[in-house]
């Protein structure tokens, strides 16, 4: 007999849909939100103008990539793995 599993939510997720949703994770809090800011060097229009830009993108994945606590916070959050951030990230920058 043969199982068939469906998809997880995370596995039909593109990296692009994953950034927007971890971006909306990190803007929930304002520390860390001003953090975001600072460490990337965008601003809150840049952020605004640039929600379908790549590198937007993958700027904000890189910036949970490079803090673990907040990776791993950020993958349970969006019901993810950090693995699967860190992977979106790379293919954005790509």
């Amino acid at each position: 007999m043969t199982i068939i599993r469906e998809p997880t939510q995370q596995e039909t997720r593109s990296p692009d849909v994953l950034a927007l949703e971890a971006l909306g994770w990190a803007l929930a809090d304002d520390k860390r939100a001003e953090r975001l800011l600072s460490l990337t060097g965008l601003t809150p229009d840049r952020l605004r103008n640039g929600l379908t830009d790549r590198g937007v993108q993958s700027a904000v994945l890189e910036f949970l990539a490079n803090h673990e606590p907040d990776l791993v916070l950020a993958a349970d959050a969006l019901d993810t793995t950090p693995e699967t951030l860190v992977a979106a990230a790379r293919e954005l920058s790509a």
